[in-house]
């Protein structure tokens, strides 16, 4: 049975993960305004969700690592990313994943969180290819759900032959490659030039595997331009959603259109985005169980910026403690001459 990866169209651009930020609300708010190809949800621990859900019986309504796998129907197809560095665990976290209705289940491999590196996942997996084979196997072995993974180029130095063979011998349905190490971090700009390696490496060991990348890609003129160059099938953005829940908009006249065309550029007014910024709070507000609103906090940064009398409107909208109190600030900086 074939997923959804292999019905989409080419070149594809998707939702990056990214935790505190693609929330249920924030997917909304994208999805309203031009959906991506593919959306991601924040990643979740694999650990967490079977001693929450298993161990302490917690009702779903006031687990907070439950509430990270809400998502609407107008947010498809749907990747849930988990992470963790045991297989039964995997397991289990993508059986749950098939129950809820997800279209895939991605295994974060590239998360330089210290925290998670410690529990020998995310970026530390880098280091462990024998056990992210036995990661994908277990999650491939779960469900009829597809599996893809999400990584980096290497760990200390860009290591593809030997890291991405492996896990292309897996045989996930695609890969996702942050195109920095694990060193590196978001320090320095992302190699692009490692992809045309990495598609090589794909065509070589194992086809069918379909590739994506990631960093520094600004808008989708530039993640077309990127993909065509490097000869993947996709592009994941990421930093260009914030303060942007436009950034998709577009994508079916891009794919017809030639590369600098504009139709990714169209501005919008700073009601617009102050509106949408109001829009967000609220229903970040309906998230339940509730986060902590100074989470929104990233959000007021990306929106309120690059305007005359930004700095003010951004040091009263964080000291907003609700939606109500956002709204309300944001009102009286409209009706102000």
């Amino acid at each position: 049975m074939k997923s959804f990866w292999n019905k989409l169209p080419k070149p594809f651009f998707a939702m990056a993960p990214m935790k505190d930020v693609t929330d249920v609300a924030f997917r909304a708010l994208v999805a309203k305004r031009g959906k991506p190809d593919v959306f991601w949800t924040e990643f979740v621990s694999a650990d967490g969700l079977y001693h929450t859900r298993e161990i302490a019986k917690m009702p779903d309504t006031e687990n907070p690592l439950m509430r990270d796998l809400v998502f609407s129907e107008e947010q498809r197809p749907i990747v849930a990313q988990i992470f963790s560095s045991k297989p039964e665990m995997i397991s289990y976290a993508t059986k749950l994943a098939a129950e809820l209705g997800f279209d895939g289940v991605d295994i974060n491999m590239g998360c330089p969180d210290r925290t998670i590196e410690k529990q020998g996942a995310g970026a530390a997996l880098v280091k462990n290819p024998k056990l992210a084979q036995e990661l994908i196997r277990a999650a491939k072995g779960a469900s009829n759900l597809p599996v893809s993974v999400k990584t980096r180029v290497g760990y200390n130095r860009e290591s593809l032959d030997g890291w991405l063979t492996a896990l292309l011998e897996a045989g996930p349905a695609a890969i996702t490659l942050h195109l920095r190490t694990r060193k590196e971090l978001s320090l320095v700009k992302a190699d692009w030039e490692l992809m045309k390696k990495a598609v090589a490496i794909r065509n070589r060991v194992n086809p069918e595997v379909l590739l994506i990348g990631n960093g520094d890609v600004s808008d989708l003129d530039d993640a077309r331009a990127k993909v065509a160059e490097a000869g993947c099938e996709g592009a994941m953005l990421g930093k260009a959603m914030f303060g942007n829940p436009w950034v998709f908009a577009g994508i079916e006249g891009l794919r017809k259109s030639i590369i600098g065309a504009g139709l990714t550029k169209s501005e919008h007014g700073l009601d617009e985005k102050l509106e949408a910024l109001v829009e967000l709070a609220h229903d970040f507000e309906k998230i339940t169980p509730p986060k902590h609103f100074a989470i929104l906090k990233k959000h007021i940064k990306a929106f309120a910026t690059g305007f005359p009398g930004a700095a003010e409107l951004r040091a009263r909208l964080m000291e907003a403690e609700n939606a109500a109190e956002l709204e309300q600030a944001i009102k009286a900086h409209i009706s102000t001459p």
